[in-house]
């Protein structure tokens, strides 16, 4: 994996956890719960698990609209 492929993978994930936190901030307990479950945490955590959000066109927004579905979905089994 070349760098600019984890500074990419690394930047979706920064992405996608701070509009979490900004979009749902009265509940963010409940957003780290899930940034932890998407991520796992210690030794199994792994960041690039936000990649599952994002799709050949890398569009920015429907990446978002794609993890405010799972985290809702998340939120309300």
């Amino acid at each position: 994996m070349s760098i600019g492929t984890k500074n990419r993978l690394n930047q979706t994930g920064t992405t996608c956890k701070t509009h979490l936190r900004e979009q749902h901030s009265k509940q963010l307990a409940l957003v780290e719960e899930f940034i932890a479950e998407i991520e796992g945490s210690g030794k199994n955590q792994d960041a690039t698990k936000w990649n599952q959000f994002t799709d050949a066109k890398r569009s920015t927004a429907e990446m978002l609209q794609r993890v405010d579905a799972a985290f809702d979905a998340w939120m309300n089994p």
